[in-house]
């Protein structure tokens, strides 16, 4: 992929992402999504079972799934579906977007570059100043974020 294509794909997944960032702040219900809306619609689990065409106890089933976290989308979704919902899933950066995670990332490997580097000049006595080696870590941190080399993410 080219630079530009790849430049614009990261573009396009920060905005996609962004709008998650408002969700940052939900939290969500001990008992899960699926029990809490079911109970604030006054729905038993029956009843939800007849349009999930299960039985009760595979709802409280589906339910605890959800809890503990190993509940599939596709479940999700036909929970969501037969509850007049529709679900939707994303992620939130832990970073401010894939740049900036991309960046980092190219900071921690230019450093770990310059630094052995450093190190092994050091050893033969041709020590280079601290603005020098912050100038070819930031050098190194472009390039490696221009180049995006396979070993970005080892």
């Amino acid at each position: 992929m080219d630079l530009l294509k790849h430049k614009l794909l990261i573009e396009q997944t920060d905005k996609k992402l962004a709008v998650f960032r408002t969700l940052e702040s939900v939290i969500v219900p001990s008992e899960g999504w699926i029990h809490s809306v079911r109970t604030a619609l006054k729905m038993s689990l029956r009843q939800l079972a007849v349009r999930l065409n299960i039985t009760p106890q595979s709802v409280k089933e589906i339910e605890q799934r959800e809890a503990n976290g190993s509940i599939t989308i596709k479940s999700l979704q036909e929970v969501g579906a037969a509850l007049d919902l529709r679900l939707v899933y994303g992620f939130i950066s832990k970073h401010e977007s894939i740049e900036a995670m991309i960046e980092q990332r190219a900071l921690e490997i230019a450093r770990d570059i310059v630094s052995r580097t450093s190190k092994t000049m050091e050893l033969e006595e041709q020590g280079n100043s601290r603005e020098r080696l912050e100038k070819a870590i930031t050098n190194r941190a472009e390039e490696i974020k221009r180049t995006m080399p396979k070993y970005l993410w080892d």
